[in-house]
């Protein structure tokens, strides 16, 4: 559904969050962070835990995380990434498909995500998806992480589209509404997450759900 807010049309920009947006990856960042945790001589976090966390970056996060030893933490989390991530890597259903579909509409796109952006750009080389976005923006790659904007005008540099409602901003949490709205762009989100709940956003169940929206238009 599309808010009687914004206009009912094609963006010219869609912009996505990657992490349990368009990849399934919280696993791999779950056991990781208990690694390093218990590395720490911290209490593991519950399932439970882990969804409640912020979906901040980590040099956001960190020192709620891993307490007076942040740094240390931060370094044992990477080393248990670097070792995961492509192999336990997955693509959300639909995803892919909706890639191309918005491509052949000629729509600029990006990435946006709180994820490292070192490890980020490994995934998206990894997949096969590099073709798809012309910009790819990690947590460290602007002077702030979402839901600050920088990272999203860095996205939309060079790029002829600026910020504002011919952007929509695809992603599964709160910080990617609240980026979307810091930005001046349209907040769409996938999945049935509290970020669903908002108002004046775009929803849709799944990538599949997207697809057939931006079929419509």
């Amino acid at each position: 559904m599309i808010p009687e807010a914004y206009p009912r049309k094609l963006p010219k920009a869609i912009l996505f969050d990657w992490d349990n947006t368009l990849v399934d990856t919280w696993r791999v960042a779950y056991d990781s962070l208990n690694f390093a945790r218990s590395a720490l001589e911290l209490p593991p976090l519950t399932v439970e835990d882990f969804w409640q966390q912020p979906h901040h970056s980590m040099r956001d996060a960190s020192p709620e995380l891993f307490g007076e030893h942040f740094q240390e933490g931060e370094r044992i989390f990477y080393e248990s990434i670097e070792k995961l991530h492509l192999i336990e890597l997955i693509t959300l259903q639909g995803a892919e498909d909706l890639l191309i579909t918005l491509k052949a509409h000629d729509i600029f796109m990006g990435v946006v995500s709180n994820k490292d952006g070192h490890y980020l750009r490994k995934e998206v080389e990894h997949l096969g998806w590099k073709p798809h976005f012309h910009k790819v923006i990690g947590a460290r790659d602007a002077e702030k992480d979402k839901p600050s904007p920088l990272p999203v005008l860095a996205a939309l540099h060079e790029s002829p589209v600026a910020p504002g409602h011919d952007v929509w901003f695809v992603g599964d949490s709160i910080v990617d509404v609240h980026c979307a709205r810091a930005s001046g762009c349209i907040p769409v989100v996938v999945g049935h997450g509290e970020a669903s709940q908002q108002k004046d956003i775009i929803h849709a169940k799944d990538c599949q759900g997207l697809a057939q929206l931006i079929k419509t238009l």
